[in-house]
């Protein structure tokens, strides 16, 4: 959600920044909506406060017995009150229309975010590990087929599509490859635990920004709850509402859940294997920072899943996406690509944004520093750390043999019960 105040101050900016994420110039159409929004008010308040003083006048005629003065101040008076009703109505109508229309609004790349229209203009950073070119390139569904860990027939018959049926050291792996990503956030990068609800209210999803913009995306139960796309709604919206003090932060919060997403928009697209899937688990890392702060949250967040990535000796990129490529609620946004064999390209992995104060104005989460008078608008950053199921198919991908075994990566071994590899002969 974007201040009306700032568009007001630099409507050329909001409009550029708008349009590098495909949108028209609208900051002009707001900025006379609010106008006119204003415009009621003031005429609102005129109204309240000319009722307030014929209703004194009503009294003092009242007093002095002059009953004509008064029947007439008050039909002036029943007069105003029509006005005020219709007034209010405008006003919170016009308050309506504006709402929905920031709303619905994209957040602002930051500065030093590339342009381009897609995928095509984003940058590469980096990169770690050097994929085996030579090596076996069998794709995860055939492998996970053929260990007879894998059934995406039997997900079909009771679930439809884009589902799968893990099965022992798959299922096993699966299981080790989230509580070793959890352990790692926890233990190592200073994350709290979360358990938190996977069914949200309207609000909730609203404050994160998938409403109402992209309702189709999400699966919503019959009395009205939403399921999580991705535990960053229920991490984030712990503190909406709320004033934290700075002296807390930042706070970083983590959690293993699994998540529900419609594809809606994903039509045609990985509809094989395991990729893009309707319910995939997910470890999520959250920060509430300070403005000052999150710029360098941002850098540490990223570290924070790539070092799931070595560990795990998985080849991977770091890639800049540039404005025309981000996320609704993001203004800079990196995302980690891992190595797969049998698309011999980098696949996404991890996405980490910092949000600014995007989703903290439209959730109301503010911080306030101690023995300062008024609060500010919190930023918000979140991000894979990492992607369970996509992990579970780069490990299957890239530790195969030639005879269709997997080996289990080292950091793994502590989570498989001496399970090493699985195949023919696991053991």
């Amino acid at each position: 959600m974007h201040d009306i105040r700032a568009i007001r101050l630099d409507p050329d900016a909001f409009d550029a920044g708008w349009a590098a994420r495909g949108v028209a110039a609208v900051a002009r159409d707001i900025i006379a909506l609010d106008e006119e929004r204003r415009a009621v008010q003031t005429a609102l308040q005129q109204a309240q406060s000319r009722r307030n003083e014929l209703s004194g006048q009503i009294g003092k005629a009242r007093g002095k017995g002059d009953s004509a003065t008064a029947d007439a101040l008050t039909r002036d008076v029943e007069g105003l009150k029509r006005q005020i009703a219709d007034n209010a109505e405008a006003d919170e109508a016009l308050g309506r229309r504006l709402r929905d229309q920031l709303a619905g609004l994209p957040n602002l790349p930051a500065p030093d975010v590339p342009h381009g229209a897609d995928e095509t203009g984003n940058v590469e950073v980096r990169r770690w590990g050097q994929p085996d070119l030579s090596g076996p390139s069998v794709d995860h569904v055939d492998l996970g087929t053929r260990l007879g860990g894998m059934d995406f027939d039997a997900a079909a018959r009771m679930s439809g599509a884009r589902f799968v049926v893990l099965k022992a050291g798959l299922a096993r792996l699966e299981r080790a490859l989230g509580q070793f990503m959890l352990d790692m956030q926890t233990e190592e990068h200073g994350y709290t635990e979360v358990s938190p609800p996977l069914l949200v209210r309207d609000n909730a999803v609203f404050g994160t920004g998938q409403l109402p913009k992209f309702a189709e995306d999400l699966f919503q139960t019959t009395d009205g709850y939403w399921l999580i796309p991705t535990a960053e709604v229920s991490l984030t919206n712990t503190v909406s509402g709320i004033t934290t003090d700075e002296a807390e932060l930042p706070l970083r919060l983590t959690a293993l859940t699994p998540c529900f997403r419609s594809e809606a928009g994903a039509s045609g697209r990985d509809t094989r294997g395991m990729i893009r899937q309707h319910q995939f688990p997910k470890v999520e890392m959250v920060s509430i920072t300070t403005p000052e702060q999150s710029e360098a949250e941002h850098e540490r967040m990223v570290e924070c899943a790539e070092a799931i990535l070595k560990r795990l000796e998985l080849p991977f990129r770091t890639v800049l996406l540039c404005d025309g490529d981000m996320g609704f609620t993001a203004r800079k946004t990196y995302d980690l690509e891992v190595w797969l064999p049998s698309q011999k390209t980098y696949r996404e992995i991890s996405s980490c944004s910092n949000c600014g104060d995007f989703q903290a104005r439209r959730m109301d989460a503010r911080i306030k520093r101690a023995g300062e008078k008024g609060s500010r608008f919190a930023h918000t950053l979140n991000g894979s750390g990492l992607a369970v199921g996509r992990a579970l198919v780069a490990v299957m991908e890239n530790y195969q043999d030639e005879a269709g075994r997997i080996a289990v990566p080292q950091a793994l071994h502590p989570y498989m019960r001496g399970l090493t590899r699985i195949g023919a002969d696991e053991g």
